[in-house]
């Protein structure tokens, strides 16, 4: 008789394993699935609440986000500057750079572009201006982006912390140049810049007042699409993003590739500022940035880095904020509890990627030996 206490060798009833890759269009069939199934719980979660009609509910969401020509319009740039965010994430995400400092880099671009409408707005013909407040926003967050990034390669310091610190820093130098800017005097905010001369202002393009922030962040969008997906470098960020190990055994400098990686991703966030003021609020607040820094992680994270299907995830996203704050004023709702609407269509959308990676497993039965009779 054996000297071994008697093991249990049965499987657990529920198993979670890896999946093999899916092919694209079962991909896009759980996503939609979830968002199908996040609709009907959320219609639950109406009608058991506040006793409204769910259909009644999605009409007003639709008609927050594009009720009319100039919703439309405003959704649409909602979604541009939330894009150009996310692509600029996009690069050193892949890369497993974890720069949750794009609230601050916005703000560097942000606060550089109010300074050069402020100090140049009435020197410098409109278009040289616009140029010179890409350049040196898309600088300005590049700095703000490498200093962390300097400090990662060097000593191997932690991004997470260090560029979530950065953004208490951009926060405060905010502070300082509004009160320095602000106007009226007495006023605590820096106003509208430049209502008179709208010198810096974004011209009308094609009759409409937002075409050029779609233009330059599409066109940001292809070039992040091309250059994480065809060019050298980005082949070694997709290297140094699998392993360190790898990409130094292949004779990589990944020292290098994370400076000049995170010099990218914030001169776009630095431009994404520069939209945000210059095209958008034409004053520059601690608010500017709005949120946008940590949406956009959501957004590069449900793309899967993908600039493209960035764009449906910003769309999809910008239209639930709208859609709820619709809600809100239609129905005399709380603000925060249409949100809950956004949240749980946000949880099913992001709860699909586990089913998209993984699949459970349920223990089979096992079916009973007949016994042999002697």
């Amino acid at each position: 008789m054996s000297e071994h206490p008697h093991m249990d060798s049965r499987e657990p009833l529920l198993r979670i394993a890896k999946r093999d890759a899916l092919p694209l269009w079962k991909n896009w069939a759980i996503r939609l699935a979830a968002v199908v199934l996040a609709l009907l719980v959320c219609a639950i979660v109406v009608y058991a609440t506040v006793k409204l009609s769910p259909l009644k509910v999605y009409a007003a969401m639709w008609s927050g986000a594009f009720g009319t020509v100039r919703r439309s319009w405003v959704t649409v740039r909602d979604s541009m500057l939330l894009l150009c965010v996310g692509i600029g994430l996009a690069p050193a995400f892949k890369m497993r750079f974890w720069n949750i400092g794009a609230e601050g880099q916005i703000l560097i671009g942000g606060i550089v572009t109010a300074a050069c409408m402020i100090y140049w707005g009435n020197s410098m013909p409109t278009s040289l201006l616009l140029v010179v407040m890409f350049l040196v926003s898309a600088l300005a967050g590049a700095v703000w982006g490498f200093i962390p990034a300097f400090f990662r390669a060097r000593w191997n310091t932690n991004e997470t912390l260090f560029t979530l610190m950065m953004n208490y820093v951009a926060i405060q130098l905010t502070s300082f140049f509004v009160s320095k800017w602000e106007h009226p005097i007495g006023s605590n905010s820096v106003g509208i810049i430049n209502i008179d001369t709208r010198a810096g202002w974004f011209p009308t393009l094609f009759g409409q007042q937002y075409a050029l922030n779609v233009i330059i962040v599409l066109c940001l969008t292809l070039f992040v699409f091309f250059y994480l997906r065809n060019s050298k470098h980005g082949y070694e960020i997709a290297v140094v993003g699998e392993s360190e190990r790898t990409a130094q055994y292949i004779g990589l400098n990944v020292k290098t590739i994370v400076m000049r990686t995170m010099l990218l991703s914030g001169a776009i966030c630095g431009v994404s500022g520069f939209i945000a003021v210059s095209g958008v609020s034409h004053t520059i607040s601690t608010a500017t940035a709005n949120g946008r820094g940590f949406t956009a992680i959501i957004v590069a994270w449900l793309a899967k880095f993908n600039a493209f299907v960035m764009i449906l995830i910003s769309f999809l996203i910008v239209f639930l904020e709208r859609g709820a704050s619709e809600i809100a004023s239609q129905f005399n709702l709380s603000e925060y509890a249409a949100k809950i609407l956004t949240g749980i269509i946000l949880f099913f959308i992001i709860g699909s990627e586990f089913f998209i990676n993984y699949r459970i497993i349920l223990r089979k039965r096992k079916e009973k030996k007949p016994s042999c009779s002697k």
